[in-house]
């Protein structure tokens, strides 16, 4: 995140680097750094004769490199952008040559003496070129080289929270949390339902649940995120009413993902019995949430003896193979959820 803000920092401030290597497990940081080049270093006008996207699958490393070593049309830069480019075939494949001294590769050449009025940008997505290669030595070194790593689940809220605040949003943090529930860890979903979000908002407001449940399509009594508040409480009612609901809509709410939250939510409730301190602060460490979060968590401990977790998570596992038709017959998913979340209960 730091590196992404940095790199988008500079950009923004007019500082380039003749190339830029974007690789990595996450397409939205990628696609971020790329859009920001692709829209912003050139006028319209410019960009007719001086910005180039071409993608990976059509073209060919010489191909780039003859098109950066272009010079600009009444512009003081150009702008080449190579967009999926883990699909060319000889950009990696020529490394080994490199390495046993046979030949240099290309792209490494270019980067001895890049061409000075050209930004090169190379979009090599959900995977990443092996460092000790002398070409990723060379980018490096050179060049800027650029990781996006997936984010882990518990860090989705704040990341959520950081982009509506650098848009003058803010936003509550069980909205946060639902929706991370909901739209789970890809970041451009995320990012696409938050533009719609603030189009329906004034600007500078606070997001809450209720906004989230009445634009985002999530329902307002029977989703995930409040099944898993009413069993945090024993709340029978609540929680038998949750389930038949998501029994007569199997299709909008998948066994398979509700077993994962629950499982995500009673295995922090095992590590909160074994956390030595108890304190708000190193809670919130330790089960990776947010510190408003820990009274929840506070709570539901009470609620459950540590036997009695370690027997649920058994019975998830149970009903995640029974949900896939190991040892199910034919009982319907909606009665298996409902004989699970008996189960959980008593």
């Amino acid at each position: 995140m730091q590196e992404f803000e940095q790199i988008v920092s500079e950009l923004k401030k007019q500082k380039f680097a003749p190339v830029y290597f974007l690789m990595g497990e996450e397409p939205y940081f990628i696609d971020a750094i790329a859009d920001l080049i692709e829209n912003k270093i050139l006028d319209e006008s410019e960009k007719e004769f001086n910005q180039t996207v071409v993608y990976g699958k059509d073209t060919d490393v010489l191909s780039v490199i003859s098109a950066a070593k272009r010079f600009p049309m009444m512009s003081e830069r150009q702008v080449v952008i190579v967009k999926e480019a883990q699909n060319l075939k000889d950009l990696v494949g020529r490394e080994k040559a490199d390495d046993d001294g046979k030949s240099k590769h290309p792209f490494v050449v270019y980067l001895d003496n890049p061409q000075p009025s050209t930004i090169l940008v190379f979009c090599y997505k959900y995977k990443t070129i092996d460092k000790r290669t002398s070409l990723a030595k060379a980018i490096a070194k050179k060049a800027v080289l650029f990781e996006s790593k997936k984010l882990y689940d518990n860090k989705i809220p704040d990341w959520i929270e950081a982009y509506l605040r650098s848009k003058g949003y803010s936003i509550e943090p069980r909205a946060a949390a639902m929706l991370t529930e909901y739209l789970g860890n890809d970041l451009s979903k995320v990012a696409n339902e938050l533009d719609k979000l603030m189009i329906n908002l004034p600007a500078k407001s606070e997001v809450t649940i209720e906004h989230i449940q009445a634009n985002v399509g999530i329902s307002k009594d029977y989703n995930t995120f409040e099944l898993q508040a009413a069993l945090g409480r024993k709340d029978v009612l609540k929680a038998n009413k949750i389930v038949n609901y998501f029994a007569a809509n199997e299709k909008d709410n998948p066994m398979v993902v509700t077993i994962s939250t629950l499982y995500g939510y009673f295995s922090k409730l095992i590590i909160y019995h074994s956390l030595p301190d108890k304190s708000k602060m190193a809670v919130a460490s330790g089960l990776g949430v947010n510190p408003f979060f820990v009274q929840d968590y506070e709570r539901a401990a009470r609620m459950y003896s540590l036997p009695k977790l370690r027997a649920i998570v058994n019975y998830l596992r149970e009903y995640d193979l029974k949900s896939k038709g190991v040892d199910a017959g034919n009982i319907p998913q909606g009665e298996l959820l409902k004989e699970m979340v008996f189960k959980i209960l008593h």
